[in-house]
């Protein structure tokens, strides 16, 4: 049985509980199986990166937006 969720991929949520509570945000992605979603600017960690050849032939460090569980978000009404 598929899982409804009343959030989409572009709604714009506001974080209601944790570290970015009170920030507002566009939905980049929702993971219906971990229900999850990931919101921009939000959540966000650095990751470390490997040398690559093709995309990062420096490696380092990557900022990257980390899923947050649908209960702590809240749609925005009045888009």
């Amino acid at each position: 049985m598929a899982i409804k969720l009343k959030i989409k991929k572009g709604d714009t949520v506001k974080i209601i509980a944790g570290d970015d509570k009170g920030k507002t945000g566009e939905v980049l992605a929702v993971l219906p199986k971990e229900k999850k979603v990931i919101v921009k600017d939000c959540k966000v960690a650095k990751k470390t990166v490997k040398p690559d050849q093709e995309k990062n032939p420096e490696g380092g460090f990557v900022n990257k937006e980390m899923p947050i569980d649908i209960s702590n978000v809240a749609k925005v009404e009045g888009e």
